[in-house]
């Protein structure tokens, strides 16, 4: 069965979404649900787009395109999965990451691999039920699906790019406004310590003219004692 559904990368904005080894593919949910049954699998199809229209569905697991073999059949078979996974029922995430095991090469090509793939392309994608007696349905080819490239070192210019004048005078006027406002803080922070300074050498110095000032070369003045009673004085008559 030729199923409507056809695969697509992810509209919306996703960290690695493409690169250049791998790309992200939007998950299919509710797809199979008529097709599959409990013990069939779903399987991912990645061809180069020059190869699609000549991918044929093999007949059993056993004649499944491997990875390894992506430089000269052009296409192969991955993510194996249980058709389960993608029922209506079943919560899963949102997408799948096709090219993202790095440990492929040590596999022998015995499993599924779904290894970085090894060049930009363009490639396309399809989904395809498998249960034991060979291919039950499948959905259509995506659209060309294009990775990014690379950048080459010898495309890089070692040279420093050359700022236009209008930068430049932004940056001279940018840096003579700081030199001016450090200058004018070190201004304001000398004269408060000088100020405060001269206000503490002006109290001290009042202070040393007050305790130099000694008088221990004058002898302290005596109590003067009281003069006598004079003898002219009246004399009070007794009773």
């Amino acid at each position: 069965a030729l199923l409507p559904y056809v695969p697509r990368v992810p509209p919306a904005a996703l960290p690695g979404k493409l690169t250049a080894t791998t790309f992200a593919l939007e998950r299919p949910h509710c797809v199979f649900d008529r097709h599959a049954n409990a013990s069939d699998s779903v399987w991912l199809v990645v061809a180069f787009a020059n190869a699609s229209a000549a991918f044929r569905n093999p007949a059993s697991r056993a004649h499944v395109p491997c990875y390894e073999r992506l430089p000269t059949t052009r296409s192969y078979m991955t993510l194996e999965t249980a058709a389960a996974a993608y029922a209506c029922s079943s919560p899963s995430p949102a997408v799948l990451r096709v090219g993202g095991d790095t440990a492929c090469g040590h596999q022998g090509g015995r499993d599924p691999c779904n290894g970085p793939l090894p060049s930009p392309g363009p490639y396309r994608v399809k989904f395809l039920v498998m249960g034991c007696h060979g291919p039950k349905a499948e959905t259509r080819w995506s659209d060309p699906i294009l990775l990014r490239r690379a950048g080459s070192p010898s495309t890089i210019n070692p040279a420093p790019t050359r700022r236009g004048s209008k930068v430049v005078i932004i940056a001279a006027v940018l840096a003579s406004l700081g030199t001016a406002l450090a200058v004018a803080l070190l201004s304001t922070v000398g004269y408060r310590h000088c100020l405060g300074l001269c206000w503490g050498g002006c109290s001290g110095s009042s202070t040393f003219a007050r305790s130099s000032y000694r008088t221990h070369h004058i002898p302290p003045a005596l109590p003067q004692p009281l003069p006598p009673p004079s003898c002219c004085a009246p004399r009070v008559p007794s009773k």
